[in-house]
């Protein structure tokens, strides 16, 4: 039906179409729909995803009836076919991209959550080793390790030689490492048993 008479009859069913008649689309329907999902299901190879894509050309078809500029039927519903495989293929990609994204991100949020929690039980873990120093080593180390001061500024504070800063740090290295050794041994020890 592409040019003469078959070209007219065409023509006839796009105006009635325009006009609302639901057997006109009936038939335009039953012609089409079938090469239409045939096209969209070779790009896709997906059935429901190919029919419903079908469904929706027609439903616009349908809806637009009044406002459509429509020379040739055919072309006009192909394309539209195309546009929509073309469209659904973008929003799948854009979607895939999302789910990558949702999925490294929440890895690296439970990476991160593992390595907080891991922190500051380590940070509990120390503090309670410190507290076995006496307090003017818990106050030098703490300077030192955890604020960042110099042995020289350190020394400075405490009017003490920067030879006493280091120390009272190698002294609290020392406590520390034992503190952390033993309970360590303690944990491998409960978990064998």
């Amino acid at each position: 039906m592409k040019n003469g008479a078959g070209g007219e009859s065409e023509q006839a069913l796009l105006e009635a179409l325009k006009e609302g008649s639901r057997e006109a689309f009936t038939v335009i329907y039953e012609k089409y729909w079938y090469d239409l999902y045939l096209t969209a299901f070779r790009r896709l190879k997906k059935k429901e995803v190919a029919e419903e894509l079908v469904q929706d050309v027609f439903v616009k078809l349908w809806e637009n009836r009044q406002v459509l500029h429509v020379q040739q039927l055919e072309n006009y519903l192909f394309r539209a076919i195309k546009y929509s495989v073309i469209d659904y293929i973008r929003a799948e990609l854009v979607q895939n991209r999302y789910l990558d994204y949702h999925k490294a991100f929440v890895s690296l949020q439970d990476t991160q959550t593992e390595e907080t929690v891991a922190y500051h039980n380590l940070q509990l873990l120390l503090e309670q080793g410190l507290i076995t120093l006496p307090p003017k080593s818990q106050e030098i180390f703490r300077l030192s390790r955890m604020e960042s001061w110099s042995t020289h500024k350190i020394a400075l504070h405490f009017s003490l030689s920067d030879k006493a800063v280091e120390y009272h740090l190698t002294r609290s290295l020392k406590v520390l490492r034992l503190y952390l050794k033993e309970l360590v041994v303690s944990l491998l020890w409960l978990l064998q048993a």
